[in-house]
């Protein structure tokens, strides 16, 4: 396990390092995450709390929270949101606290087609704390015994930097895109001082979708709908591809996604289950990976709970977005 945590030091502190957000299952449960543009496109107010772990098999390698709330104005004709979110890598040496608010603003076209435009501002906090870190020098070769010495001089670093997005939703009928781009102003993460700096390459999204009327054939006793989803996600040299459907039956909710990392190979097919009320949401997600890190990983775990604050705003103006449950 040492040897992870000297890895993740150099990867951190390494002059070609590349820095890759962290990513979450369950997309539509986490929707400011995905696009601002999904920034009061609820009925309600919306509260929004997620977690996910992975590769728990190699201990707490990634853990993500992030907390979000947004809610549709009248007076705006659009949304306010704000989101918390924390990234812990290697057992939390290395660390990112995210802070965002949100803005959106709806445009009505027509009677069947409407978008809506937003932005986010804030700023992340990124940590390295050094404590637990054992190096090639610290060893005694006849017992392995730790004897700290001090030989290596690395201190703990710390920054705080600016970011930036936009993003763009369109519904029509039964069918909906976004669009949206992270990190605009691509931000120098760098923990260390000197010329060389670590630029965060902009994250860019795609995602189209549909949701069928409700069904009442097949083999279901029950009417049902579906909903197919392909969500494209590109940073820096990294390409990622996820293609989904969901199937939803009264309170019940479940999906299966296959994502394949394009540059590199298939990624991990996820499977996911939620229970659905009028004033709350709950899911579970498992990622089956399917790179050669399965025997060692144990895959990954995802919980998010969605809860609909006050009363439902009405407005003659805006419809509510047909997106998934999770």
């Amino acid at each position: 396990m040492r040897r992870w945590y000297l890895l993740f030091f150099l990867c951190v502190f390494s002059f070609s390092s590349f820095c890759q957000d962290a990513e979450y299952s369950q997309f539509y449960a986490n929707p400011l995450y995905l696009n601002p543009a999904f920034t009061g496109t609820t009925e309600y107010p919306r509260f929004s709390v997620n977690y996910r772990n992975q590769w728990p098999g190699l201990g707490n390698t990634f853990v993500n929270y992030s907390v979000s709330f947004d809610r549709y104005y009248k007076a705006l004709n659009g949304g306010l949101g704000f989101q918390l979110s924390n990234n812990s890598e290697a057992e939390g040496r290395i660390t990112s606290s995210s802070a965002f608010l949100f803005y959106s603003h709806h445009i009505k076209v027509n009677d069947h087609f409407f978008i809506d435009a937003a932005m986010q501002a804030g700023g992340t906090y990124k940590g390295f704390n050094k404590s637990g870190l054992v190096f090639p020098s610290e060893i005694n070769e006849l017992n392995g015994v730790i004897i700290p010495d001090g030989s290596m001089n690395i201190e703990d670093a710390s920054k705080v930097y600016p970011d930036f997005g936009i993003g763009l939703l369109g519904q029509s009928g039964s069918c909906f895109f976004g669009f949206s781009i992270h990190h605009l102003t691509k931000p120098d993460e760098s923990l260390i001082a000197g010329d060389q700096k670590g630029y965060l390459p902009r994250k860019i999204t795609i995602n189209v979708g549909a949701r069928t009327k409700k069904l009442r054939n097949g083999l279901l006793s029950k009417p049902y709908t579906l909903s197919p989803n392909i969500i494209y996600q590109q940073q820096g040299s990294f390409r990622q591809m996820n293609l989904g459907m969901y199937l939803n039956i009264g309170p019940l909710a479940g999906g299966l996604w296959y994502r394949n990392n394009l540059s590199i190979r298939p990624d991990a097919v996820i499977a996911m289950i939620g229970i659905m009320r009028e004033k709350f949401k709950i899911g579970y997600s498992y990622d089956l990976s399917l790179s050669s890190l399965s025997n060692y990983s144990f895959s990954s775990h995802e919980l998010s709970l969605i809860y609909f604050l006050g009363e439902r705003i009405k407005s003659n103006t805006r419809k509510a977005m047909i997106i998934p449950e999770f």
